[in-house]
Order: C-alpha cells, then sequence, then structure tokens
C-alpha cells in the first residue's frame, strides 16, 4: 500500500498571515501521526516564509514517525540539517520569487556537488532524496550520488489539462518509478495531489509514498485535520489494493 507523508507548511503559511502563534504546524504534526500519516514533512526555506527554525527544531523532538526536511543545498540550511538531524533530507530547487516549488531539482548538472552534499548527510546518519523530474537523466544522477530515495514531481501530471495529457503525464511517472526501482532507489512521489487525482498514481507499484499538504489542509478547514488525513490514507489503502 502507498502510505502518506503530510506537509505542514501550509499550517505556517496561515499563522504567518497574521504573524501571530496559530495554527502551530506542531501541533498539525501530532494530529497528522495519529490520523495515519507515516511522516512528516517541512520545507526550511532561505526566506523563513512559513516554517521557521523553531518550528523545526520542536518537530524534531515531537514527530514519532518520520521528519523529512525539505531543503535547498544551501551551506546554512545544510548546517541546520546536520544540527536537528532529521530522519531524511529531501533536497528541493529553490526561487524566492516562487509560490511553490515550480519543478524538480536538476541533480545531473551538479553531480559532484550533490555527491559530496549526500555523502556528509550519511556521515550523520541521515537519509537522502531528491525532488526530480520523471526523466532517465536525473534518476540516473540521483542514484549516481549516493541517495536512497527520489520523489518525482507530479506537478505536471497534477496541472494537465486534458485527459491526454494526464496520460502522457502519467505514463512519464510510471516509466520513471519502474526505471528507478529498477536502480534500487526507493520511489515516492508529490505536488499538486490531492483527493482526485491520486488515485491513477496509486496504479503504479513502484511508489512507496506520496507527500501531501495543500490537498490536505484545504480539506481540513471544512472537516478538521484528522478527518482529511484519515480520508486520504483510505483511499491509498482502497485504489493501492485494486492495482
Amino acid at each position: 500500500m502507498i502510505q502518506l507523508a503530510v506537509n505542514v507548511d501550509h499550517i505556517a503559511t496561515v499563522r504567518e498571515a497574521r504573524g501571530g502563534v496559530e495554527p502551530d504546524p506542531v501541533a498539525a504534526a501530532s494530529i497528522a501521526e495519529l490520523a495515519g500519516a507515516v511522516g512528516i514533512v517541512c520545507h526550511l526555506r532561505e526566506d523563513r516564509r512559513h516554517i521557521n527554525d523553531r518550528d523545526v527544531r520542536t518537530l524534531r523532538e515531537v514527530v514519532k514517525t518520520k521528519l523529512d526536511l525539505e531543503m535547498a543545498a544551501t551551506e546554512e540550511i545544510i548546517d541546520i540539517a546536520i544540527e536537528i538531524l532529521p530522519d531524511l533530507v529531501t533536497f528541493v530547487p529553490e526561487k524566492r520569487e516562487e509560490l511553490t516549488t515550480e519543478g524538480g531539482l536538476n541533480v545531473a548538472d551538479n553531480l559532484h556537488y550533490f555527491t559530496d552534499i549526500t555523502a556528509h548527510m550519511h556521515e550523520h546518519d541521515i537519509a537522502v532524496s531528491f525532488f526530480i523530474e520523471p526523466g532517465i537523466e536525473q534518476i540516473d544522477a540521483a542514484a549516481g550520488t549516493g541517495a536512497e530515495i527520489i520523489e518525482l514531481h507530479t506537478g505536471t501530471f497534477a496541472n494537465a489539462r486534458s485527459v491526454a495529457e494526464e496520460r502522457q503525464e502519467l505514463q512519464r511517472l510510471r516509466e520513471a518509478a519502474v526505471y528507478a526501482h529498477s536502480l534500487g532507489l526507493k520511489v515516492t512521489a508529490g505536488h499538486g495531489l490531492n483527493y482526485v487525482n491520486i488515485r491513477p498514481i496509486c496504479s503504479i507499484p513502484e511508489i512507496e509514498e506520496v507527500s501531501i499538504g495543500h490537498a490536505l489542509i484545504a480539506r481540513a478547514m471544512f472537516t478538521g485535520l484528522d478527518r482529511a488525513v484519515r480520508d486520504m490514507a483510505e483511499l491509498l489503502h482502497l485504489y493501492s489494493g485494486k492495482r
């Protein structure tokens, strides 16, 4: 069965809209875990637009499943990761002007750099994932760094404007997952996934986990976070069982 990791960034986004202390992403993480999440994801951006340093430190103390720290491969954030010691770091591209992550990381053009960083993380027993596009070049590069995991960018699939385009992107994801799995990589996926488009993603056996944030938090505004997480976990169980 595909498992669910919950991204709590958007809880912090709501908090920062008023510059206060509520809602608390750490409290959200605890609710998500109790509702069935197998991991908590947060992105410590350089501009600290949502998750902040205190959040990450407190999440490390509180999270009982798995803490996945999404991050740009900058010296400052790398130092924080080494201090905090999350279970997993996921390297993502980051631009200050973007609303959210816009695409996969180009590992192939920075292979030596990412290989060194991966080794540095492994020295501290931190697993490494790369958030990449579903293409052979980037998968080969990620495998070449020594990383254990890739997260396939599903944003293009999620934003498809026609059935034909959606099928094409789903096939790209399927082929990428099969290839990455053949190299011994754990395959996860994320970005733009919701309660509707998750079904075809569940048809790809090689995908072991999905990371979802925005859709869960949007649903939680009407149903509560516990119910929103449980609903998604139930869909993953249902659809994975049919593949």
